[in-house]
């Protein structure tokens, strides 16, 4: 039976990132100083996004509430959702956020993960069509601009993708930010995600999926694919498809359909594969749906998600190393 998302899921996600959410410390901050005015605390340096152990956490942190408020309008934690995000998302806390965000030696801050989840969050505020999402999108309007700012300069310069499966994977980045391009109707900064997801991965061929390293939560090889799942017309995704895995219907690599062994969840490094596991049943169920019926990849793809979601699912509470994200993680492959 495939394990999907319900109510009570929805509920015990919710509770989990609304007890992070604004919980200051520990705190893991990415802070370049330069000079002893930037010695301040993660408040005071992030007036909206400094909970859930780290910026980014934090941002996906609003993602997954705001997913959730909008999947289930009735959910026990909706008052409290709405009340945190009202109370964080004001023009003065988007103000501070812009002003870190500006400063020059700032530029490539959470570049590319967090940039790509901010977009994530704009563009689940925009799918909303609330009023009250839509005062919370204008609201944040300036960070987003700013963030489609820095992907636009950024990607004409980048002249190699970044394959690791950590928070510098640019596949992931990509797909984040080509669904916001697309669900926002910003046509050309879909066009040049596009173009840079065909020059970095088009011709890449017989993929041997060396993974995973120790500290990874996202699979570069099927992160790839999902990626180009959304780039390619789905017939021209078939046959890149089919040169980038060739040996997929057999279960190879081998390694694509085992989950990751997590020996210590307090330990955040080795914890990530409880995400890597989560990450992978999103890609799995995504790529599945996409291929025909008959295919024999796409039952291997679909009982290997079905056994990587269950591996993890159990294990999204209990330990604050993941507690702090990987409930997000788990939204997508439920939701895939």
């Amino acid at each position: 039976m495939t394990t999907r998302l319900t109510p009570a899921i929805a509920a015990k996600f919710a509770a989990l990132a609304l007890a992070h959410l604004t919980r200051e410390y520990p705190n893991k901050l990415t802070h370049s100083l330069a000079g002893p005015q930037d010695v301040r605390s993660p408040r005071e340096l992030h007036p909206i996004f400094y909970g859930s152990y780290d910026w980014h956490s934090c941002v996906h942190g609003y993602w997954l509430l705001l997913r959730l408020l909008d999947r289930y309008p009735g959910l026990p934690q909706a008052p409290q959702i709405r009340a945190v995000v009202d109370a964080h998302f004001t023009p003065a806390n988007v103000a501070g956020e812009l002003a870190y965000l500006s400063l020059p030696h700032n530029s490539g801050f959470e570049r590319p993960y967090g940039w790509g989840w901010l977009l994530a969050l704009a563009g689940q505020l925009d799918a909303m069509r609330s009023t009250e999402a839509t005062r919370w999108a204008a609201t944040l309007a300036p960070l987003t601009g700013w963030f489609i700012e820095r992907f636009t300069e950024f990607l004409p310069k980048a002249t190699y993708p970044l394959r690791v499966g950590t928070h510098f994977n640019t596949a992931f980045a990509l797909a984040l930010a080509l669904d916001f391009a697309r669900e926002t109707g910003r046509t050309s900064f879909g066009a040049l995600i596009e173009a840079t997801a065909r020059r970095w991965y088009e011709h890449d061929v017989d993929c041997q999926a060396w993974e995973p390293g120790g500290d990874e939560f996202l699979s570069p090889t099927l992160m790839e694919a999902e990626l180009m799942r959304r780039v390619l017309p789905l017939d021209a995704f078939f046959v890149w498809f089919d040169r980038f895995l060739p040996r997929l219907s057999q279960r190879q690599p081998a390694t694509l359909f085992t989950p990751a062994t997590v020996t210590d969840r307090t330990d955040g490094k080795i914890a990530h594969l409880d995400g890597l596991n989560l990450s992978r049943a999103w890609c799995q169920r995504s790529i599945a749906a996409a291929l025909p019926e008959g295919d024999a990849r796409k039952l291997a793809l679909e009982q290997a998600a079905e056994t990587h979601l269950n591996t993890a699912l159990a294990h999204v509470a209990g330990d604050y190393m993941g507690e702090h994200w990987l409930a997000t993680f788990a939204l997508l492959a439920l939701e895939a």
